[in-house]
């Protein structure tokens, strides 16, 4: 069994949805992120930068692992799905931009433009621009290949989609990106995205464009 410790976000998400991709039993444990949860003690035992998410293998001699690409790389490993070895050149590269720079800069974003509006028009107009700039990278590339890392949905998939499914607080507009959108439509209708992107059971649903 795996135990997730996660909040409701992006990253958490991930988790969850490649959890329920590959039919692993998990449980959830909450981190809330809001009462400063993740500096305790006990929680940086496991997680040495105070971030959401990590998980517990109990069946693998309670194996910990921290950072979500990691996680995602150990359980498509563990579970031979999603992390072909013949494409994982590939795979990493997009899951490493991923990791470095699509979910990094978007955060960024969402401080500047959803939690902090008004209070740094530097900032407001920097990420703004960034994410516009990723959200065409994104769309170019999905305009030559079905998935990120080539034909097949892989974890790099997994990584990204959560972060585009935030899309409304971007104001970027997804519908102006048509590979982006056809991309963010086929996942959304995937059984385990769906049951994973309401992983806290607060009967979430996903947006559409």
């Amino acid at each position: 069994m795996i135990e997730l410790f996660s909040a409701d976000t992006p990253n958490g998400k991930k988790i969850s949805i490649m959890l329920e991709e590959i039919g692993y039993q998990y449980k959830v444990t909450k981190v809330n992120l809001f009462k400063d949860e993740q500096f305790k003690p006990e929680f940086r035992k496991i997680s040495p930068f105070s971030k959401i998410p990590v998980i517990i293998d109990h069946d693998n001699n309670k194996e910990t692992v921290f950072e979500s690409g990691a996680i995602l790389m150990y359980l498509g490993e563990k579970s031979k799905k999603f992390y072909n070895p013949k494409e994982r050149l590939k795979i990493n590269q997009w899951l490493m931009g991923q990791m470095a720079y699509v979910g990094p800069m978007i955060g960024q974003h969402h401080q500047f433009h959803h939690y902090n509006p008004g209070k740094s028009k530097f900032g407001e107009e920097r990420y703004f621009k960034i994410t516009k700039t990723i959200y065409g990278d994104l769309d170019e590339r999905l305009g030559q290949s079905e998935f990120l890392a080539g034909e097949n949905y892989t974890i790099a998939d997994i990584a990204t989609w959560p972060w585009i499914a935030r899309h409304e607080w971007h104001d970027v507009g997804l519908k102006n990106f048509k590979n982006l959108t056809r991309w963010y439509l086929k996942i959304s209708k995937r059984d385990a995205v769906i049951k994973g992107f309401d992983f806290m059971n607060r009967g979430e649903i996903i947006p559409k464009p």
